[in-house]
């Protein structure tokens, strides 16, 4: 039987109804507590398997690594064989690596279990979204989607005190054991409520055409050769192996270019969409603030705790001002961006977030939260607010209506990559390898340094909107 005969016809109110939705909410908050509670967990993870900062590194770009590169794989994965079998897939591999991680016996172990969770990662998260697009009635998409967004916000939010509690009560392995309840659960409710889709059209093609494997393969080969330098670097200089990784790596982006190029609209990346000017710039734009960003949060959790003294759980406690900030002034700056567009929402939004980034770097031993923590938290919060749903209204109104998904997915590769790129460099920049983030003093001058230069990222992309960024104009057209 074609399973895409019938129109979705879900409805909010159902059983069946409740049931995607909360299978979709609980997958989703696992890869989100996944991407924010490991920062927490660094300091003592690190110190139990006695991990350099490289490893500290690859514990966070392993997982981010695997997500940039396929997930738009995973989401085409879905179109063709069934949106519900690989999401289901992804759950339970999802939950697979994060036992593994949580075993880990040593930083290679752990390294290896967090590449493969990206993996997963890869394939939940695009069909967590997609399963609700493909399911729910026309009239019902809208306020499921809404509701999926919202509550999977809340879990970003919660993430890091519930890590930071574990961390504190227990180990920082429960971090990873906690996804195995909420994967059963998600298995459960998806197997008896979500219905199976997938792309007619795709699906008719056969064999591989529909997917790129090859452009995923060459874009994991470019970002891993590069980031491998970048993490290498400090420890062992200008070594062949740190060489080569960075000649495989930019070697991997021209290659991808080429390819991606040949295979026109059937690629994974069509490079018709960066006839748009407008689409190239705000995909820039994207890498250097959520570089920022990625930066940002892997030297505060790790500062936090290794010298200002703070437990696990007040770590995580400290940048939840700024998740509750989006979650609540996103649909605002949204509403703001569309009367007046998004040039001076995106202009605004990294000075303002510049400036709590400043305010940050005093922080230092016996810190005050309220006093000397909260307002430069608060203040980046209100300035990534200003940016998100702007950037991505304008990312999908730069492009013509049939790419909006490809287009979509693109920008969250990207904002991935960005975080990855920046754990991977800034470590080199400020001077701090080996052990360094066990000693207070080399951490401190790292920690500042740092923190200086994502504040000099989020300014140029100040500058970068300020110069060329405006309103995307009327939709339609398929780039050239």
């Amino acid at each position: 039987m074609d399973v895409t005969s019938a129109a979705p016809a879900l409805r909010t109110r159902s059983a069946a109804g409740r049931g995607t939705l909360l299978a979709a909410i609980l997958a989703s908050g696992m890869v989100f507590l996944d991407s924010t509670v490991v920062n927490v967990a660094l300091p003592r993870l690190g110190a139990e398997l006695d991990a350099t900062v490289a490893g500290l590194q690859w514990t966070v770009n392993g997982y981010l690594l695997m997500l940039a590169a396929f997930v738009l794989l995973g989401g085409a994965l879905g179109d063709r064989f069934g949106r519900r079998r690989i999401f289901l897939l992804g759950v339970v591999w999802f939950a697979v690596a994060s036992v593994l991680c949580g075993l880990a016996q040593g930083t290679g172990w752990l390294i290896a279990a967090r590449f493969l969770q990206g993996a997963g990662g890869a394939l939940l998260t695009p069909g967590s979204l997609s399963v609700l697009q493909a399911s729910f009635h026309p009239d019902d998409r809208g306020r499921a989607i809404g509701t999926w967004s919202g509550l999977s916000g809340v879990s970003t939010a919660l993430g890091p005190l519930v890590g930071g509690w574990l961390i504190d009560a227990l180990s920082w392995r429960w971090i990873f054991f906690v996804n195995l309840p909420l994967a059963v659960g998600v298995v459960l409710a998806a197997m008896r409520w979500v219905p199976e889709s997938r792309d007619e059209a795709v699906s008719r093609t056969g064999g591989h055409g529909g997917f790129d494997v090859a452009g995923a393969l060459l874009g994991a080969l470019a970002l891993g050769g590069i980031t491998y330098a970048l993490i290498d670097a400090p420890a062992r200089g200008a070594a062949p192996a740190v060489l080569a990784a960075a000649v495989v790596g930019l070697a991997a982006v021209a290659a991808f270019v080429l390819v991606e190029r040949r295979r026109g609209d059937r690629a994974m990346l069509p490079t018709g969409l960066f006839s748009s000017r407008l689409f190239s710039v705000l995909n820039i734009f994207t890498v250097v603030v959520y570089a920022a960003l990625g930066g940002f949060t892997f030297f505060l959790a790790v500062y936090l705790q290794n010298v200002v003294g703070w437990s696990a759980l007040l770590t995580g406690l400290a940048t939840v001002p700024m998740t509750l900030l989006l979650l609540v002034g996103s649909p605002r700056a949204g509403a703001l961006s569309a009367r007046i567009g998004p040039r001076l929402p995106l202009t605004v939004g990294p000075v303002v977030a510049a400036a709590g980034l400043l305010l940050l770097r005093r922080v230092g031993p016996g810190a005050s939260y309220w006093v000397d923590v909260l307002p430069g938290v608060a203040l980046f919060g209100a300035g990534l607010t200003l940016v998100v749903a702007p950037l991505t209204t304008s990312v999908l109104g730069a492009v013509a209506d049939r790419f909006a998904g490809v287009a979509s997915g693109f920008n969250n590769a990207a904002s991935r990559a960005g975080g990855l790129l920046a754990v991977a460099a800034l470590p080199l920049l400020v001077g701090l390898s080996g052990t360094g983030y066990e000693q207070k003093g080399a951490l401190a001058d790292a920690y500042r340094g740092a923190l200086l230069w994502c504040a000099c990222l989020l300014l140029a992309g100040a500058l970068l909107a300020a110069l060329l960024i405006h309103r995307p104009r009327v939709k339609g057209r398929a780039p050239s």
